[in-house]
């Protein structure tokens, strides 16, 4: 098996970016929002906040697609990836797409055979991480930042890296979201123990670091000004800022932000893969990728703006930190069991 090829410097998306400006839907995916498109049902796995699924899928996928049923199964990355290995294990998989934030998760998948190779017409359009068969293709980009309220603290007082955390000013001010329940929390977890040892998750136990279960009890104590400082997703913070002007200010850290281009996949047990097709195909189109910028994620096109309040993905992809994801799938339990005795006992 060749293994996927990862896009992850700033000059493979500054290039592609320029290669693919401009670039529309192909006949097949404007085809699939005609009447006489796809019908039946499909089912949908994802990690994507239930409010952004009501507020933004729902209705997208009602106009594009009036003769299919969609339905969606929602929960944290974890929760869903749990969800999935019991009926892996029952060969009962229920879910035709799946659209969760932890990459290397599709490696294992890929590896056990479990998902379709389908070269969407849109796939030459993403300019990040994808698999050169099809098999999964990145569909939404978010970040992981340090976050602070501007209301408890001014832009030249907050942390500005991730080593700032460990400074004990910070001690029991900070706080990050639970690897063993946030897919996104866990990459970012294997990606600064590689980047600075575990020794790095030594230091923040030492200075207080509180585990929460998600970002949004992150994002309500930084409100309160329970914390003063946050691992935290953007798309959390950019929305806040927006829509109910809160105080809160995104941070991407001098030594990298960590970057996670979460998949979009079909499992070949799929009982309407025409449905499915239809549904990364648009996904991955210019319109579709304008719906994740809506719920405050960055496309995977170059074609498309970042979210409201964002600056562009190419601004901070060359400082990002790297990520193993190959080592992430083949250690998860251990990366979260070493977290789980350093961090949280």
């Amino acid at each position: 098996m060749k293994k996927a090829k990862w896009l992850c410097t700033a000059a493979a998306v500054l290039a592609l970016s320029a290669a693919v400006a401009g670039c529309g839907g192909s006949d097949k995916q404007e085809a699939g929002t005609k009447a006489g498109g796809p019908k039946g049902e499909v089912m949908v796995y994802t990690s994507i906040y239930p409010d952004i699924i009501d507020n933004v899928c729902k209705p997208a996928m009602s106009k594009v697609f009036p003769d299919m049923k969609v339905d969606w199964f929602q929960g944290g990355t974890e929760k869903v990836m749990t969800k999935m290995a019991g009926e892996i294990k029952a060969k009962k998989i229920g879910a035709d797409v799946l659209m969760v934030a932890e990459p290397s998760y599709y490696l294992s998948l890929k590896k056990d055979n479990l998902l379709l190779d389908y070269v969407s017409p849109n796939l030459k359009d993403v300019i990040t991480d994808k698999d050169e068969k099809g098999a999964w293709s990145s569909v939404r980009i978010s970040n992981m930042i340090i976050a602070y309220n501007s209301d408890k603290l001014s832009p030249e007082e907050a942390p500005k890296s991730w080593k700032d955390l460990t400074d004990p000013k910070w001690k029991g001010k900070i706080a990050m979201p639970n690897p063993m329940l946030s897919g996104t929390a866990f990459v970012a977890v294997g990606a600064l123990a590689d980047k600075y040892g575990w020794e790095y998750f030594d230091q923040l136990k030492a200075n207080g670091m509180r585990v929460e279960e998600g970002n949004s009890a992150i994002q309500n104590k930084l409100l309160t000004g329970e914390y003063a400082a946050a691992m935290i997703l953007e798309e959390n913070i950019l929305k806040l800022a927006a829509t109910k002007n809160e105080p809160l200010k995104v941070v991407y850290p001098e030594d990298g932000v960590v970057i996670i281009p979460s998949p979009i996949a079909i499992f070949n047990t799929t009982k309407n893969p025409d449905g499915a097709k239809a549904m990364v195909d648009w996904w991955l189109s210019k319109e579709g990728q304008q719906a994740v910028v809506e719920g405050w994620m960055h496309s995977v096109r170059g074609d498309v703006q970042p979210p409201k309040g964002a600056p562009e993905l190419k601004s901070f992809s060359d400082k990002a930190v790297k990520v193993d994801w190959q080592k992430l799938a083949d250690n998860k339990a251990e990366i979260k069991e070493e977290f789980r005795v350093r961090v949280m006992e």
